[in-house]
């Protein structure tokens, strides 16, 4: 069965990307932590960060990187930070977001009802970021 990340990547469901190759994709997820949240996807269907194979593993952070540095540039934070938790979708994910505070990786503060308006112009920004 495919996952919600799956089908975000097939365009069966829509997502904003920021990113995409033949690895991997990036898109902003549905319940930011802050302006800018961003995640990192294999396109397989790998559901333990463990099981990947190191090459998958190390094109996910070199792009997760990408994405923080863009980030940083859009936003200015303290701070870029980067997690993999993979308990709410069975698909690695790496989280990767502005970070001011410690309690900014704390997924109880994120938000749930974004402005899609915002959303959109976030993934503007990253992706002005990313030709740079």
């Amino acid at each position: 069965m495919s996952t919600i990340f799956t089908k975000i990547i097939n365009r069966e469901i829509p997502g904003r990307f920021v990113y995409e190759d033949d690895i991997c994709v990036a898109f902003l997820t549905i319940e930011p932590l802050s302006p800018g949240h961003t995640l990192v996807v294999p396109r397989q269907e790998v559901d333990h960060w463990i099981n990947l194979d190191s090459e998958t593993m190390t094109h996910l952070t070199h792009i997760a990187q990408r994405i923080g540095r863009a980030i940083d540039q859009a936003y200015s934070p303290m701070r870029v930070g980067m997690m993999i938790a993979g308990l709410e979708v069975p698909h690695v994910h790496i989280h990767v977001t502005q970070m001011n505070n410690p309690t900014d990786l704390d997924f109880a503060n994120a938000n749930s009802d974004p402005d899609p308006d915002d959303l959109d112009q976030t993934a503007r920004l990253i992706i002005a970021a990313l030709k740079q």
